[in-house]
């Protein structure tokens, strides 16, 4: 049966890796993002539906419900930011953001679409994105750890109400080379320094989220909700011998 998906922030390194893996897949996809030079190109490599609007704003995913009808047989959220900064330097203003890209805009997604996503035949998906470091203490991590850390409670509370007709599940990565990490990532010595830091010494890639993503939106996982799993190179569990 051919899957219906939504991608917020198919324009991403995860969102687009998603993306390409669902359509080889079979899936039809339709993609959300603010970028729309880059969601245009990849929506024209897919043959995907698009729609170009910021999370910030209410009224992006009424437009989404509009461009893409229902039923969907899954979602994913896969926007987010990267907010490294000691609590001294952080404000109001960086806390509030942070909330709202990363947990609130994954609620009001969910939320809109559910309508779509109950008309699902076989039942739906929904697959967020937490953090390691919602698992594991770090330092100048406080606004991003405490807004993935919300996306955990808001998984398994979703998770309780919309069984059994959408399944909700969350993926939980370090470090992931994509264009949103860069800024961290500035030469390879930083780059090898953390790979270091990981029992598989080295850094995600997309490809790494979007396999699990993929499984996770399957009806192969059909009897797996409430779950966050770590994709992570074993950094939340396993320290490294050497």
């Amino acid at each position: 049966m051919e899957r219906r998906v939504v991608i917020y922030g198919g324009s991403g390194g995860i969102g687009s890796a998603t993306a390409r893996l669902l359509s080889q897949q079979g899936c039809v996809v339709h993609l959300v993002g603010r970028n729309i030079a880059r969601l245009s190109s990849i929506a024209e490599e897919l043959g995907a539906g698009y729609t170009v609007g910021d999370i910030e704003q209410s009224e992006t995913f009424s437009q989404v419900q509009q461009d893409f009808s229902a039923p969907w047989d899954g979602l994913v959220y896969s926007i987010g930011t990267i907010n490294l900064m000691s609590l001294r330097r952080l404000t109001r203003e960086h806390f509030i953001k942070d909330f709202q890209v990363n947990c609130i805009g994954a609620a009001m997604a969910v939320q809109t679409g559910l309508a779509a996503l109950k008309k699902s035949e076989h039942g739906a998906s929904v697959v967020l994105y937490s953090s390691v470091a919602a698992r594991q203490g770090f330092a100048f991590h406080a606004s991003v750890g405490m807004a993935k850390g919300a996306i955990n409670g808001l998984t398994l509370a979703l998770a309780a109400e919309l069984a059994p007709r959408v399944r909700v599940n969350a993926i939980a990565p370090s470090i992931v080379r994509t264009s949103l990490s860069e800024p961290l990532l500035v030469n390879e010595k930083m780059v090898e320094t953390i790979s270091q830091m990981h029992a598989m010494k080295r850094l995600g890639s997309a490809e790494d989220i979007a396999g699990l993503t993929g499984y996770l939106l399957s009806a192969d996982s059909g009897w797996i909700t409430g779950q966050i799993f770590g994709v992570d190179g074993g950094r939340s569990t396993v320290r490294p011998s050497g």
